[in-house]
């Protein structure tokens, strides 16, 4: 074991064991799994299929069980496309925007990927198992170092989206993505989607770990502690709609017609439009969708600008289905979540 990813990091930019996409590198709707994000609570662990157990369990199961990795791609699989967003994505524009700095990795825009999955529905396995009519949360928890974990609600595992991963784009799952098995929990904030998964326990209780008590919690004013016990904050769950550039931050560019791209996402529903404008004050204009709009993932938008010489700020905005528009601003939280403000972009032209 040479280092903590078995990936090349050098086109990321890299937040210790963690690896942003650099989202102006991305030439394809679906992005390759060699410039997929990773975020990673310690070292990649290297598991072997011919070792691998699933082992499902917990006091709202009727009948525990233990399923290989062979017996797992026997299952009726499902394939899904579906967008991947880290919790704390745009973290360091807490500090760069509103001068409120945040611990934890400074994530620019490329903490977010968009992929195919295939793999079985957590739903298929959970009904192999027997689940219990009581069941109210399950816990998903990972074979790496540190045993990471977090709960969902049971009606999100039964969710037909919500897959036992072994593709990714149409390959085996890479390493650093949760070979043998991770979950694909959509519109969640990507820790609910556990890499190299190796138990789920069904309880008929709320459950509670490090990671829906202390992190992965929306801690400031706007969220009581008191109305959060046990936990410090407000537990995370699905994510925020957001809109950026596919370019880098403080970009360069060449005077005259540019034709730029960007991506935008949203948990509640497909992408229906996104703006952009030019410098303060500017017209929003409406720019063109250029990829299909599903339900889980993210869309490519697209629109041409005549760069002017000089400094510009460039901005972009989406809307979903459900009329839910990106917001100027990012609620503040004092773990740096959630950031999904509209985002003042720095262009130098010339």
């Amino acid at each position: 074991m040479t280092g903590p990813f078995v990936k090349d990091p050098q086109p990321f930019i890299r937040h210790g064991n963690n690896l942003e996409t650099r989202l102006e590198l991305l030439t394809s709707y679906l992005t390759p799994n060699k410039l997929f994000f990773v975020r990673n609570s310690g070292r990649t662990p290297r598991l072997t299929a011919a070792g691998y157990r699933l082992r499902v369990e917990g006091d709202a199961i009727s009948r525990p069980l233990e399923l290989s990795y062979d017996e797992l791609r026997e299952l009726p699989s499902r394939t899904t496309i579906a967008y991947l967003d880290c919790a704390g994505n745009g973290r360091v524009f807490f500090a760069e925007l509103m001068q409120r700095t945040t611990p934890g990795a400074q994530w620019g825009t490329g903490g977010v990927g968009c992929a195919e999955w295939t793999g079985v529905p957590l739903a298929t396995v959970l009904a192999l198992a027997g689940v219990d009519a009581g069941a109210r949360d399950v816990n998903l928890v990972g074979l790496d170092a540190s045993g990471f974990s977090r709960p969902i609600p049971i009606a999100k595992a039964l969710d037909e989206d919500t897959l036992l991963a072994y593709r990714m784009n149409g390959e085996v799952l890479p390493t650093d993505h949760g070979f043998p098995l991770r979950a694909i929990v959509p519109g969640w904030i990507g820790s609910n989607s556990i890499k190299w998964l190796g138990r789920i326990e069904v309880s008929s209780r709320k459950v509670w770990v490090e990671n829906n008590t202390t992190a992965y919690v929306m801690i400031g004013r706007d969220w009581p502690r008191a109305a959060c016990t046990p936990a410090a904050g407000g537990p995370i769950t699905t994510q925020t709609i957001k809109s950026c550039l596919a370019l880098p931050w403080r970009a360069r560019l060449e005077p005259g017609r540019q034709r730029l791209r960007g991506v935008a996402f949203s948990p509640f529903g497909r992408i229906e439009e996104v703006h952009w404008q030019a410098d303060d004050g500017g017209e929003w204009r409406r720019a063109q969708l250029a990829s299909p709009t599903l339900p889980n993932a993210w869309a490519w938008f697209e629109f041409a600008w005549e760069a002017a010489p000089g400094p510009h700020i460039l901005r972009v905005r989406a809307t979903d289905a459900a009329g839910n528009i990106q917001p100027t601003d990012a609620r503040f939280n004092a773990k740096g979540y959630l950031f999904n403000g509209v985002l003042p972009h720095p262009v130098q032209v010339g």
